[in-house]
């Protein structure tokens, strides 16, 4: 999809405010309403734009826990590693799952109130999901900086080269 200046001011804003209403944003994009609202549903069509959710600060609501976990898994079937990411997709505690490549098959991103609650989750919950072969957890000591936000004007210049 080809993203025109337009589109990038109105991704740039909506991720900075998710809850704009269409005229504040149109305001804020330097557009009238009609053609604003037009191409933000163009965007959600496109799949450009896949929902509206608030950024929650994990400690506020009890998970002081942050892990990264890297997972090697004994084969690498594909029914083997489809039926991996179906378990792991059904893990409320699993917040993101990556296939990666390197000394690892996939990189988790885990939360959990305490170490305690991490603790019995990795043994009872990770280590036992299907092929997995080692496991390592690395912890969060300090967020420096933990964005969804992405860098939508860098994308599109990178794009039309």
């Amino acid at each position: 999809m080809e993203f025109e200046p337009g589109d990038i001011r109105i991704l740039k804003a909506l991720q900075s405010e998710g809850r704009l209403t269409n005229q504040e944003l149109a305001e804020r994009v330097g557009m009238s309403t009609s053609p604003c609202w037009r191409r933000v549903k163009r965007l959600e069509e496109a799949g450009v734009i896949r929902g509206y959710q608030p950024v929650v600060d994990r400690r506020a609501v009890g998970l002081g826990v942050l892990a990264f976990v890297r997972v090697q898994i004994d084969t690498h079937s594909h029914d083997e590693a489809e039926r991996f990411e179906r378990e792991v997709g059904a893990l409320e505690a699993v917040v993101a799952c990556y296939s990666v490549a390197g000394e690892a098959d996939f990189l988790l991103q885990v939360v959990a109130a305490d170490l305690d609650s991490y603790a019995e989750f990795a043994m009872t919950v990770i280590r036992r999901l299907p092929g997995i072969k080692e496991m390592h957890t690395m912890f969060v000591l300090k967020d420096i900086k933990a964005s969804t936000i992405l860098p939508v004007q860098t994308a599109a210049a990178s794009r039309s080269r």
